[in-house]
């Protein structure tokens, strides 16, 4: 690999990139670029040096019918959303417009703004790191230029990260990943903000992909950029729009997910472009995988199913970053946890943490409650379903909707009876049923919130990539998926400290010389673990 210059604007610092072109199953080992990161030089040139300163079931009847219509769903968190919609259509003809007039948007309904401007307030006061990052980069707008396609959840934590790119320089069209963890109140604020943005709790997936479209779509408007959720956003565009994605200056991905299919897409040559994995960062596998399940999962499930944990039986698929979380959780509770794993470390881990290992089909007919965590595809099939005692509850807290076959549920010989939002009875003949929560889809975001301190680390790093693709030489990067550069993760994490009154140990001059390391970081190499 050669050596790449210096972003003449934003620093000069040498940092390592890792670029990797293989599919995850096949990973080699990393293969170190030296690289001037140009966001990364903006915690070191004075201007970011310091930290930051303290988000009606039907009527039964002798043969009980279905409680509502399904779509054909898809693979990522997408499908359908019947028990929300107004009817095919209706919130997409409805016109609207903000107090200035502005009606380059399709929400809910805009007269939500006020309530959902409060939410975003809530949000601000929790997410120190993005408002530091605000603070220090309005004057330099260092995201001026940028035509963002902004493809996530559409939260008062995500519309944060969206009103401070805009405060930076860029223009943001803002469309939702998943069609049950929009929070309409916080769509209309964005939209009386002038921000464009389409999404809605309970799109059909008719409604899914129009509303990405209107993101690509604009004749005017040519996008630069793709901040992306699941890959759903650049599949669209790779599909659809195949002269603009080839023209785009990087995308930036925080999905398992859309992680995946990136490489999936480089190892068979189609990705034309940078990409940056914000998935696999420090800040974003240890902290938002981490603490936000842990946090949120438990939350989730109380809201939807009123369970208590004590003494129940549960099996956890997958102890990666957020299987610890959910376990933890669970186990903190008084919850009998058993796990569900396919790689021998993380097996390991499970079992010197106190956990029982084992294979889902031992265990399934005991369990009271079956947890997802893979990101993988048909963890649980139908053939465990049919044997889960009666009562059992069945979620997933990967962002994958595949984890679940729930589209092996859709049969005939089975009803469906809606209990509450996000909460189905799944009824077999002989009476016996499960409850399913969010249609097998992301738990916490469809049925609860998650705490949005963890969520400003992602969003700082996510900003922190744009800037960096926004401003690298042509050259720098190459086609590729790319990690980001453990500066910039510590200088990530340096921003937050501040809310904790947390105040670091400085390296003496002799402690340098003898760990061989500079006194202001990277503290630890690219292959370390954290």
């Amino acid at each position: 690999r050669s050596e790449m210059p210096a972003a003449a604007n934003l620093g000069r610092e040498s940092v390592q990139l890792t670029s990797i072109s293989h599919s995850r199953e096949e990973l080699p080992s990393p293969r170190a670029r030296n690289s001037d990161s140009a966001a990364m030089a903006m915690a070191q040139n004075g201007r970011f040096s310091d930290c930051a300163s303290p988000k009606q079931s039907t009527v039964r009847k002798k043969t009980r019918a279905r409680s509502r219509a399904f779509s054909t769903g898809s693979s990522s968190d997408s499908g359908s959303g019947a028990e929300y919609s107004e009817g095919e259509g209706e919130v997409r003809s409805r016109v609207q417009s903000n107090s200035r007039g502005f009606s380059d948007f399709c929400v809910r309904t805009i007269s939500r703004a006020e309530f959902g401007r409060r939410e975003i307030e809530i949000a601000e006061q929790e997410m120190p790191g993005m408002q530091a990052l605000k603070r220090r980069a309005e004057g330099d707008r260092p995201l001026a230029g940028a035509r963002v396609v902004a493809c996530t959840h559409i939260t008062a934590q995500s519309a944060v990260l969206v009103e401070t790119l805009v405060v930076l320089g860029a223009e943001v069209r803002w469309c939702a990943c998943n069609i049950f963890s929009t929070q309409n109140e916080v769509a209309a604020a964005i939209a009386e903000n002038n921000i464009p943005v389409f999404g809605w709790k309970g799109e059909s997936e008719e409604d899914f992909w129009w509303c990405i479209d209107q993101c690509m779509s604009r004749p005017s408007w040519v996008p630069n950029c793709i901040l992306d959720d699941g890959g759903d956003a650049t599949h669209l565009m790779l599909k659809k729009y195949p002269h603009i994605f080839d023209q785009l200056k990087g995308i930036v991905e925080e999905s398992v997910t859309g992680v995946h299919r990136l490489y999936q897409l480089s190892k068979a040559g189609k990705l034309n472009i940078p990409a940056i994995n914000v998935n696999d960062s420090v800040t974003k596998a240890k902290f938002d995988n981490l603490y936000c399940a842990k946090e949120s999962v438990i939350d989730s499930l109380k809201r939807t199913t009123d369970i208590m944990f004590g003494g129940k039986q549960v099996v956890v698929c997958g102890y990666g970053e957020v299987g610890k979380g959910v376990c933890q959780a669970l186990k903190s509770l008084g919850s009998i946890v058993f796990i569900t794993e396919i790689d021998p470390i993380c097996a390991l881990q499970a079992c010197m943490d106190g956990f029982k290992v084992v294979k889902l089909s031992e265990k399934v007919r005991e369990i009271d409650l079956l947890v997802t965590c893979t990101g993988n595809k048909n963890v649980v099939t139908r053939e465990h379903l049919d044997r889960l005692k009666n009562g059992c509850i069945v979620c997933n807290m990967g962002h994958s909707t595949s984890e679940i076959d729930v589209h092996s549920l859709k049969t005939p010989e089975l009803t469906w009876e809606k209990v509450r939002s996000q909460v189905d009875h799944v009824i077999w003949p002989d009476g016996r049923r499960i409850t399913l929560l969010a249609e097998g889809r992301l738990l916490n975001l469809s049925c609860s919130s998650v705490p949005s301190f963890v969520i400003s680390i992602t969003s700082t790093t996510q900003a922190l990539a744009l800037i960096e693709l926004l401003n690298a030489p042509p050259g720098r990067y190459k086609s590729d998926v790319y990690l980001l550069p453990k500066k910039m993760d510590e200088y990530v994490a340096a921003l937050h400290l501040a809310a904790f009154d947390a105040h670091l140990t400085e390296l003496t001059d002799e402690q340098t010389t003898y760990l061989g390391i500079p006194k202001t970081g990277p503290f630890k190499p690219n292959y370390y673990r954290y």
